[in-house]
């Protein structure tokens, strides 16, 4: 088939898609073929169609996250031929289309996998371990009064770029899924920067980073290897030297007892 004509006529794709009913339950992966795959689509409009099919056919689509499909909400996330988030740099699952492939492709779709990110059924995780990080210190709770003026509180010019480069962390968890050791460095470091950079975040810096890092010990992350594969999968490019800051924070407030 002519590149011409299978442009005209759409993407023939073989799919192998991990299919899982429960978290107890035995998976695998199981074959689909679909046909006419316009290359305009996003990869979830792609599984759209596949589930459509599915449905046709009388059997239970394939469940797998998703919300905004506009590469802010980070529900999004999963594995596609080895690569988190798929072939495409800084881009998240929904973003990723499919005029990324080509006619005749054979495509492995699967779930994140790390042990704080248990499966729930086929390519959706439970990843409320980051909700309980957020949630041990990842939040501004000094009692301030009304509200101040814009520029009551002046800010370097570089520290507010760093934190709101920090603030970009969409939580997808994609820099664990690409971390061998399923590390969640650059998720926290990204979250403690970004407020440790802030005159508002400084003020409960110390007992913030020591509660965030605990809870992430307490969900079962494993440990930074400085591999450096958490920044190559991010949709949003966070950098490691978050991971350093982290460090950096970690060992301030623990010499100073917190």
């Amino acid at each position: 088939m002519s590149d011409a004509h299978a442009a005209s006529d759409g993407l023939n794709l073989t799919v192998h898609v991990w299919r899982q009913a429960s978290r107890e339950a035995a998976g695998a992966f199981e074959t689909y073929a679909l046909h006419g795959i316009s290359t305009d689509m996003s990869f979830l409009e792609m599984l759209d169609v596949l589930n459509e099919q599915l449905t046709r056919e009388g059997r239970t689509p394939v469940a797998f996250d998703h919300d905004c499909r506009e590469g802010i909400c980070g529900s999004c996330g999963m594995v596609i031929n080895g690569q988190v988030h798929g072939p495409e740099r800084e881009t998240a699952t929904c973003q990723l289309h499919m005029r990324r492939f080509n006619d005749g492709d054979t495509l492995f779709i699967e779930p994140f996998r790390a042990k704080a990110f248990p499966i729930v059924k086929d390519l959706v995780v439970d990843r409320g371990a980051f909700d309980r990080i957020v949630a041990a210190g990842g939040f501004v709770s000094v009692n301030t009064g009304s509200a101040p003026d814009a520029n009551a509180l002046p800010v370097p010019k570089d520290d507010a770029e760093l934190a709101m480069d920090a603030a970009q962390c969409i939580g997808c968890g994609a820099c664990v899924a690409a971390c061998p050791n399923a590390a969640a460095m650059l998720f926290v470091g990204a979250k403690v920067s970004h407020l440790a950079l802030l005159p508002q975040g400084k003020v409960e810096r110390r007992g913030r980073v020591l509660a965030m890092v605990e809870q992430m010990d307490k969900e079962g992350f494993g440990s930074c290897g400085n591999i450096y594969e958490c920044e190559a999968a991010c949709p949003k490019a966070i950098s490691v030297t978050n991971i350093a800051r982290l460090n950096r924070e970690y060992l301030g407030a623990s010499l100073a007892g917190g």
